[in-house]
């Protein structure tokens, strides 16, 4: 018999994420997927799922589920109180849900994102082989409303992880390599220079499309029209503000704006881990 998770809480902006979808920027599909994906990989991982399984990622205020059967979860991402029908219970090691009960993932400690993996991962649909959410395009799964009721696929019979496992720290500064390109010349000397040696901030306007940043402006050499051309994940932009933003996973495959660098997508699971008003640093490399 299958199991079903009903949505209790959905908190301030839970979705359902995996690998996502590769392969699709020629159509105009970004990544999508986990913006902490090695989060999402420990989870399964602790749960003796695929690592690329489907989970839930909540946003600041966590979420809250209740399972048809019993099922064995895992919380890890931004630490967060976790509750099993009100009784405290282990965030970042597997935890046992019985039928009925109401699992609690609270509002972060630190960072922006929690992970809540389940054993068997979350079954809905797949679109273009993925089941993530997206916010730019809309494919996947609409981000989870208080109701909603997730299909659950049956555990996974791998072997799991020893039960406790170490989580990274969100960062209370945020450092970034930057590869310079294929717009840095659009920029001037100065603004080059400023970008690797002042001292950013992350903006309240941050979204799964893109870190903002607050901080000085960066001039510009070239001040005419650039037209639209293909952006990668990690690319770093600067709009009209002057302010870098770096794209994360839901960006738009193609933009207006000059891209100064590109930020590797190994540093970017930190950033997705960065709170309002976390330091960010651009180093060049």
């Amino acid at each position: 018999m299958n199991v079903e998770l009903t949505v209790v809480r959905s908190g301030a902006l839970t979705t359902v994420q995996d690998a996502g979808r590769r392969g699709y920027a020629h159509l105009g599909v970004p990544r999508s997927g986990a913006l902490d994906a090695p989060a999402m990989r420990l989870a399964n991982r602790l749960l003796g799922n695929d690592p690329d399984a489907a989970v839930l990622e909540t946003t600041l205020s966590g979420c809250a589920v209740r399972p048809d059967r019993g099922v064995t979860v895992v919380v890890g991402g931004a630490p967060c109180p976790v509750t099993v029908d009100g009784r405290p219970v282990a965030w970042g090691a597997p935890v046992h849900v019985p039928a009925g009960a109401v699992l609690n993932a609270g509002a972060v400690t630190a960072g922006v994102r929690s992970y809540l993996a389940v054993g068997g991962g979350i079954a809905v649909d797949p679109v273009l082989g993925s089941r993530s959410t997206d916010l730019l395009s809309g494919l996947g799964p609409a981000p989870l409303r208080d109701g909603d009721v997730l299909p659950l696929s049956a555990p996974a019979r791998q072997a799991a992880l020893p039960g406790t496992a170490p989580w990274p720290a969100p960062p209370t500064e945020l450092t970034l390599p930057l590869r310079l390109g294929p717009r840095a010349d659009w920029f001037t000397p100065a603004a080059l220079r400023c970008l690797t040696t002042a001292t950013y901030r992350v903006s309240p306007h941050s979204n799964r499309i893109g870190l903002r940043t607050e901080g000085p402006a960066l001039e510009r050499e070239v001040t005419g029209e650039l037209p639209s051309e293909g952006v990668v994940l990690g690319a770093v932009q600067v709009p009209p503000d002057g302010r870098p933003l770096v794209f994360l996973h839901d960006h738009p495959t193609t933009g207006g704006y000059p891209v100064i660098g590109v930020v590797p997508e190994a540093a970017l699971a930190q950033a997705a881990q960065a709170a309002v008003g976390t330091p960010v640093r651009f180093t060049r490399e």
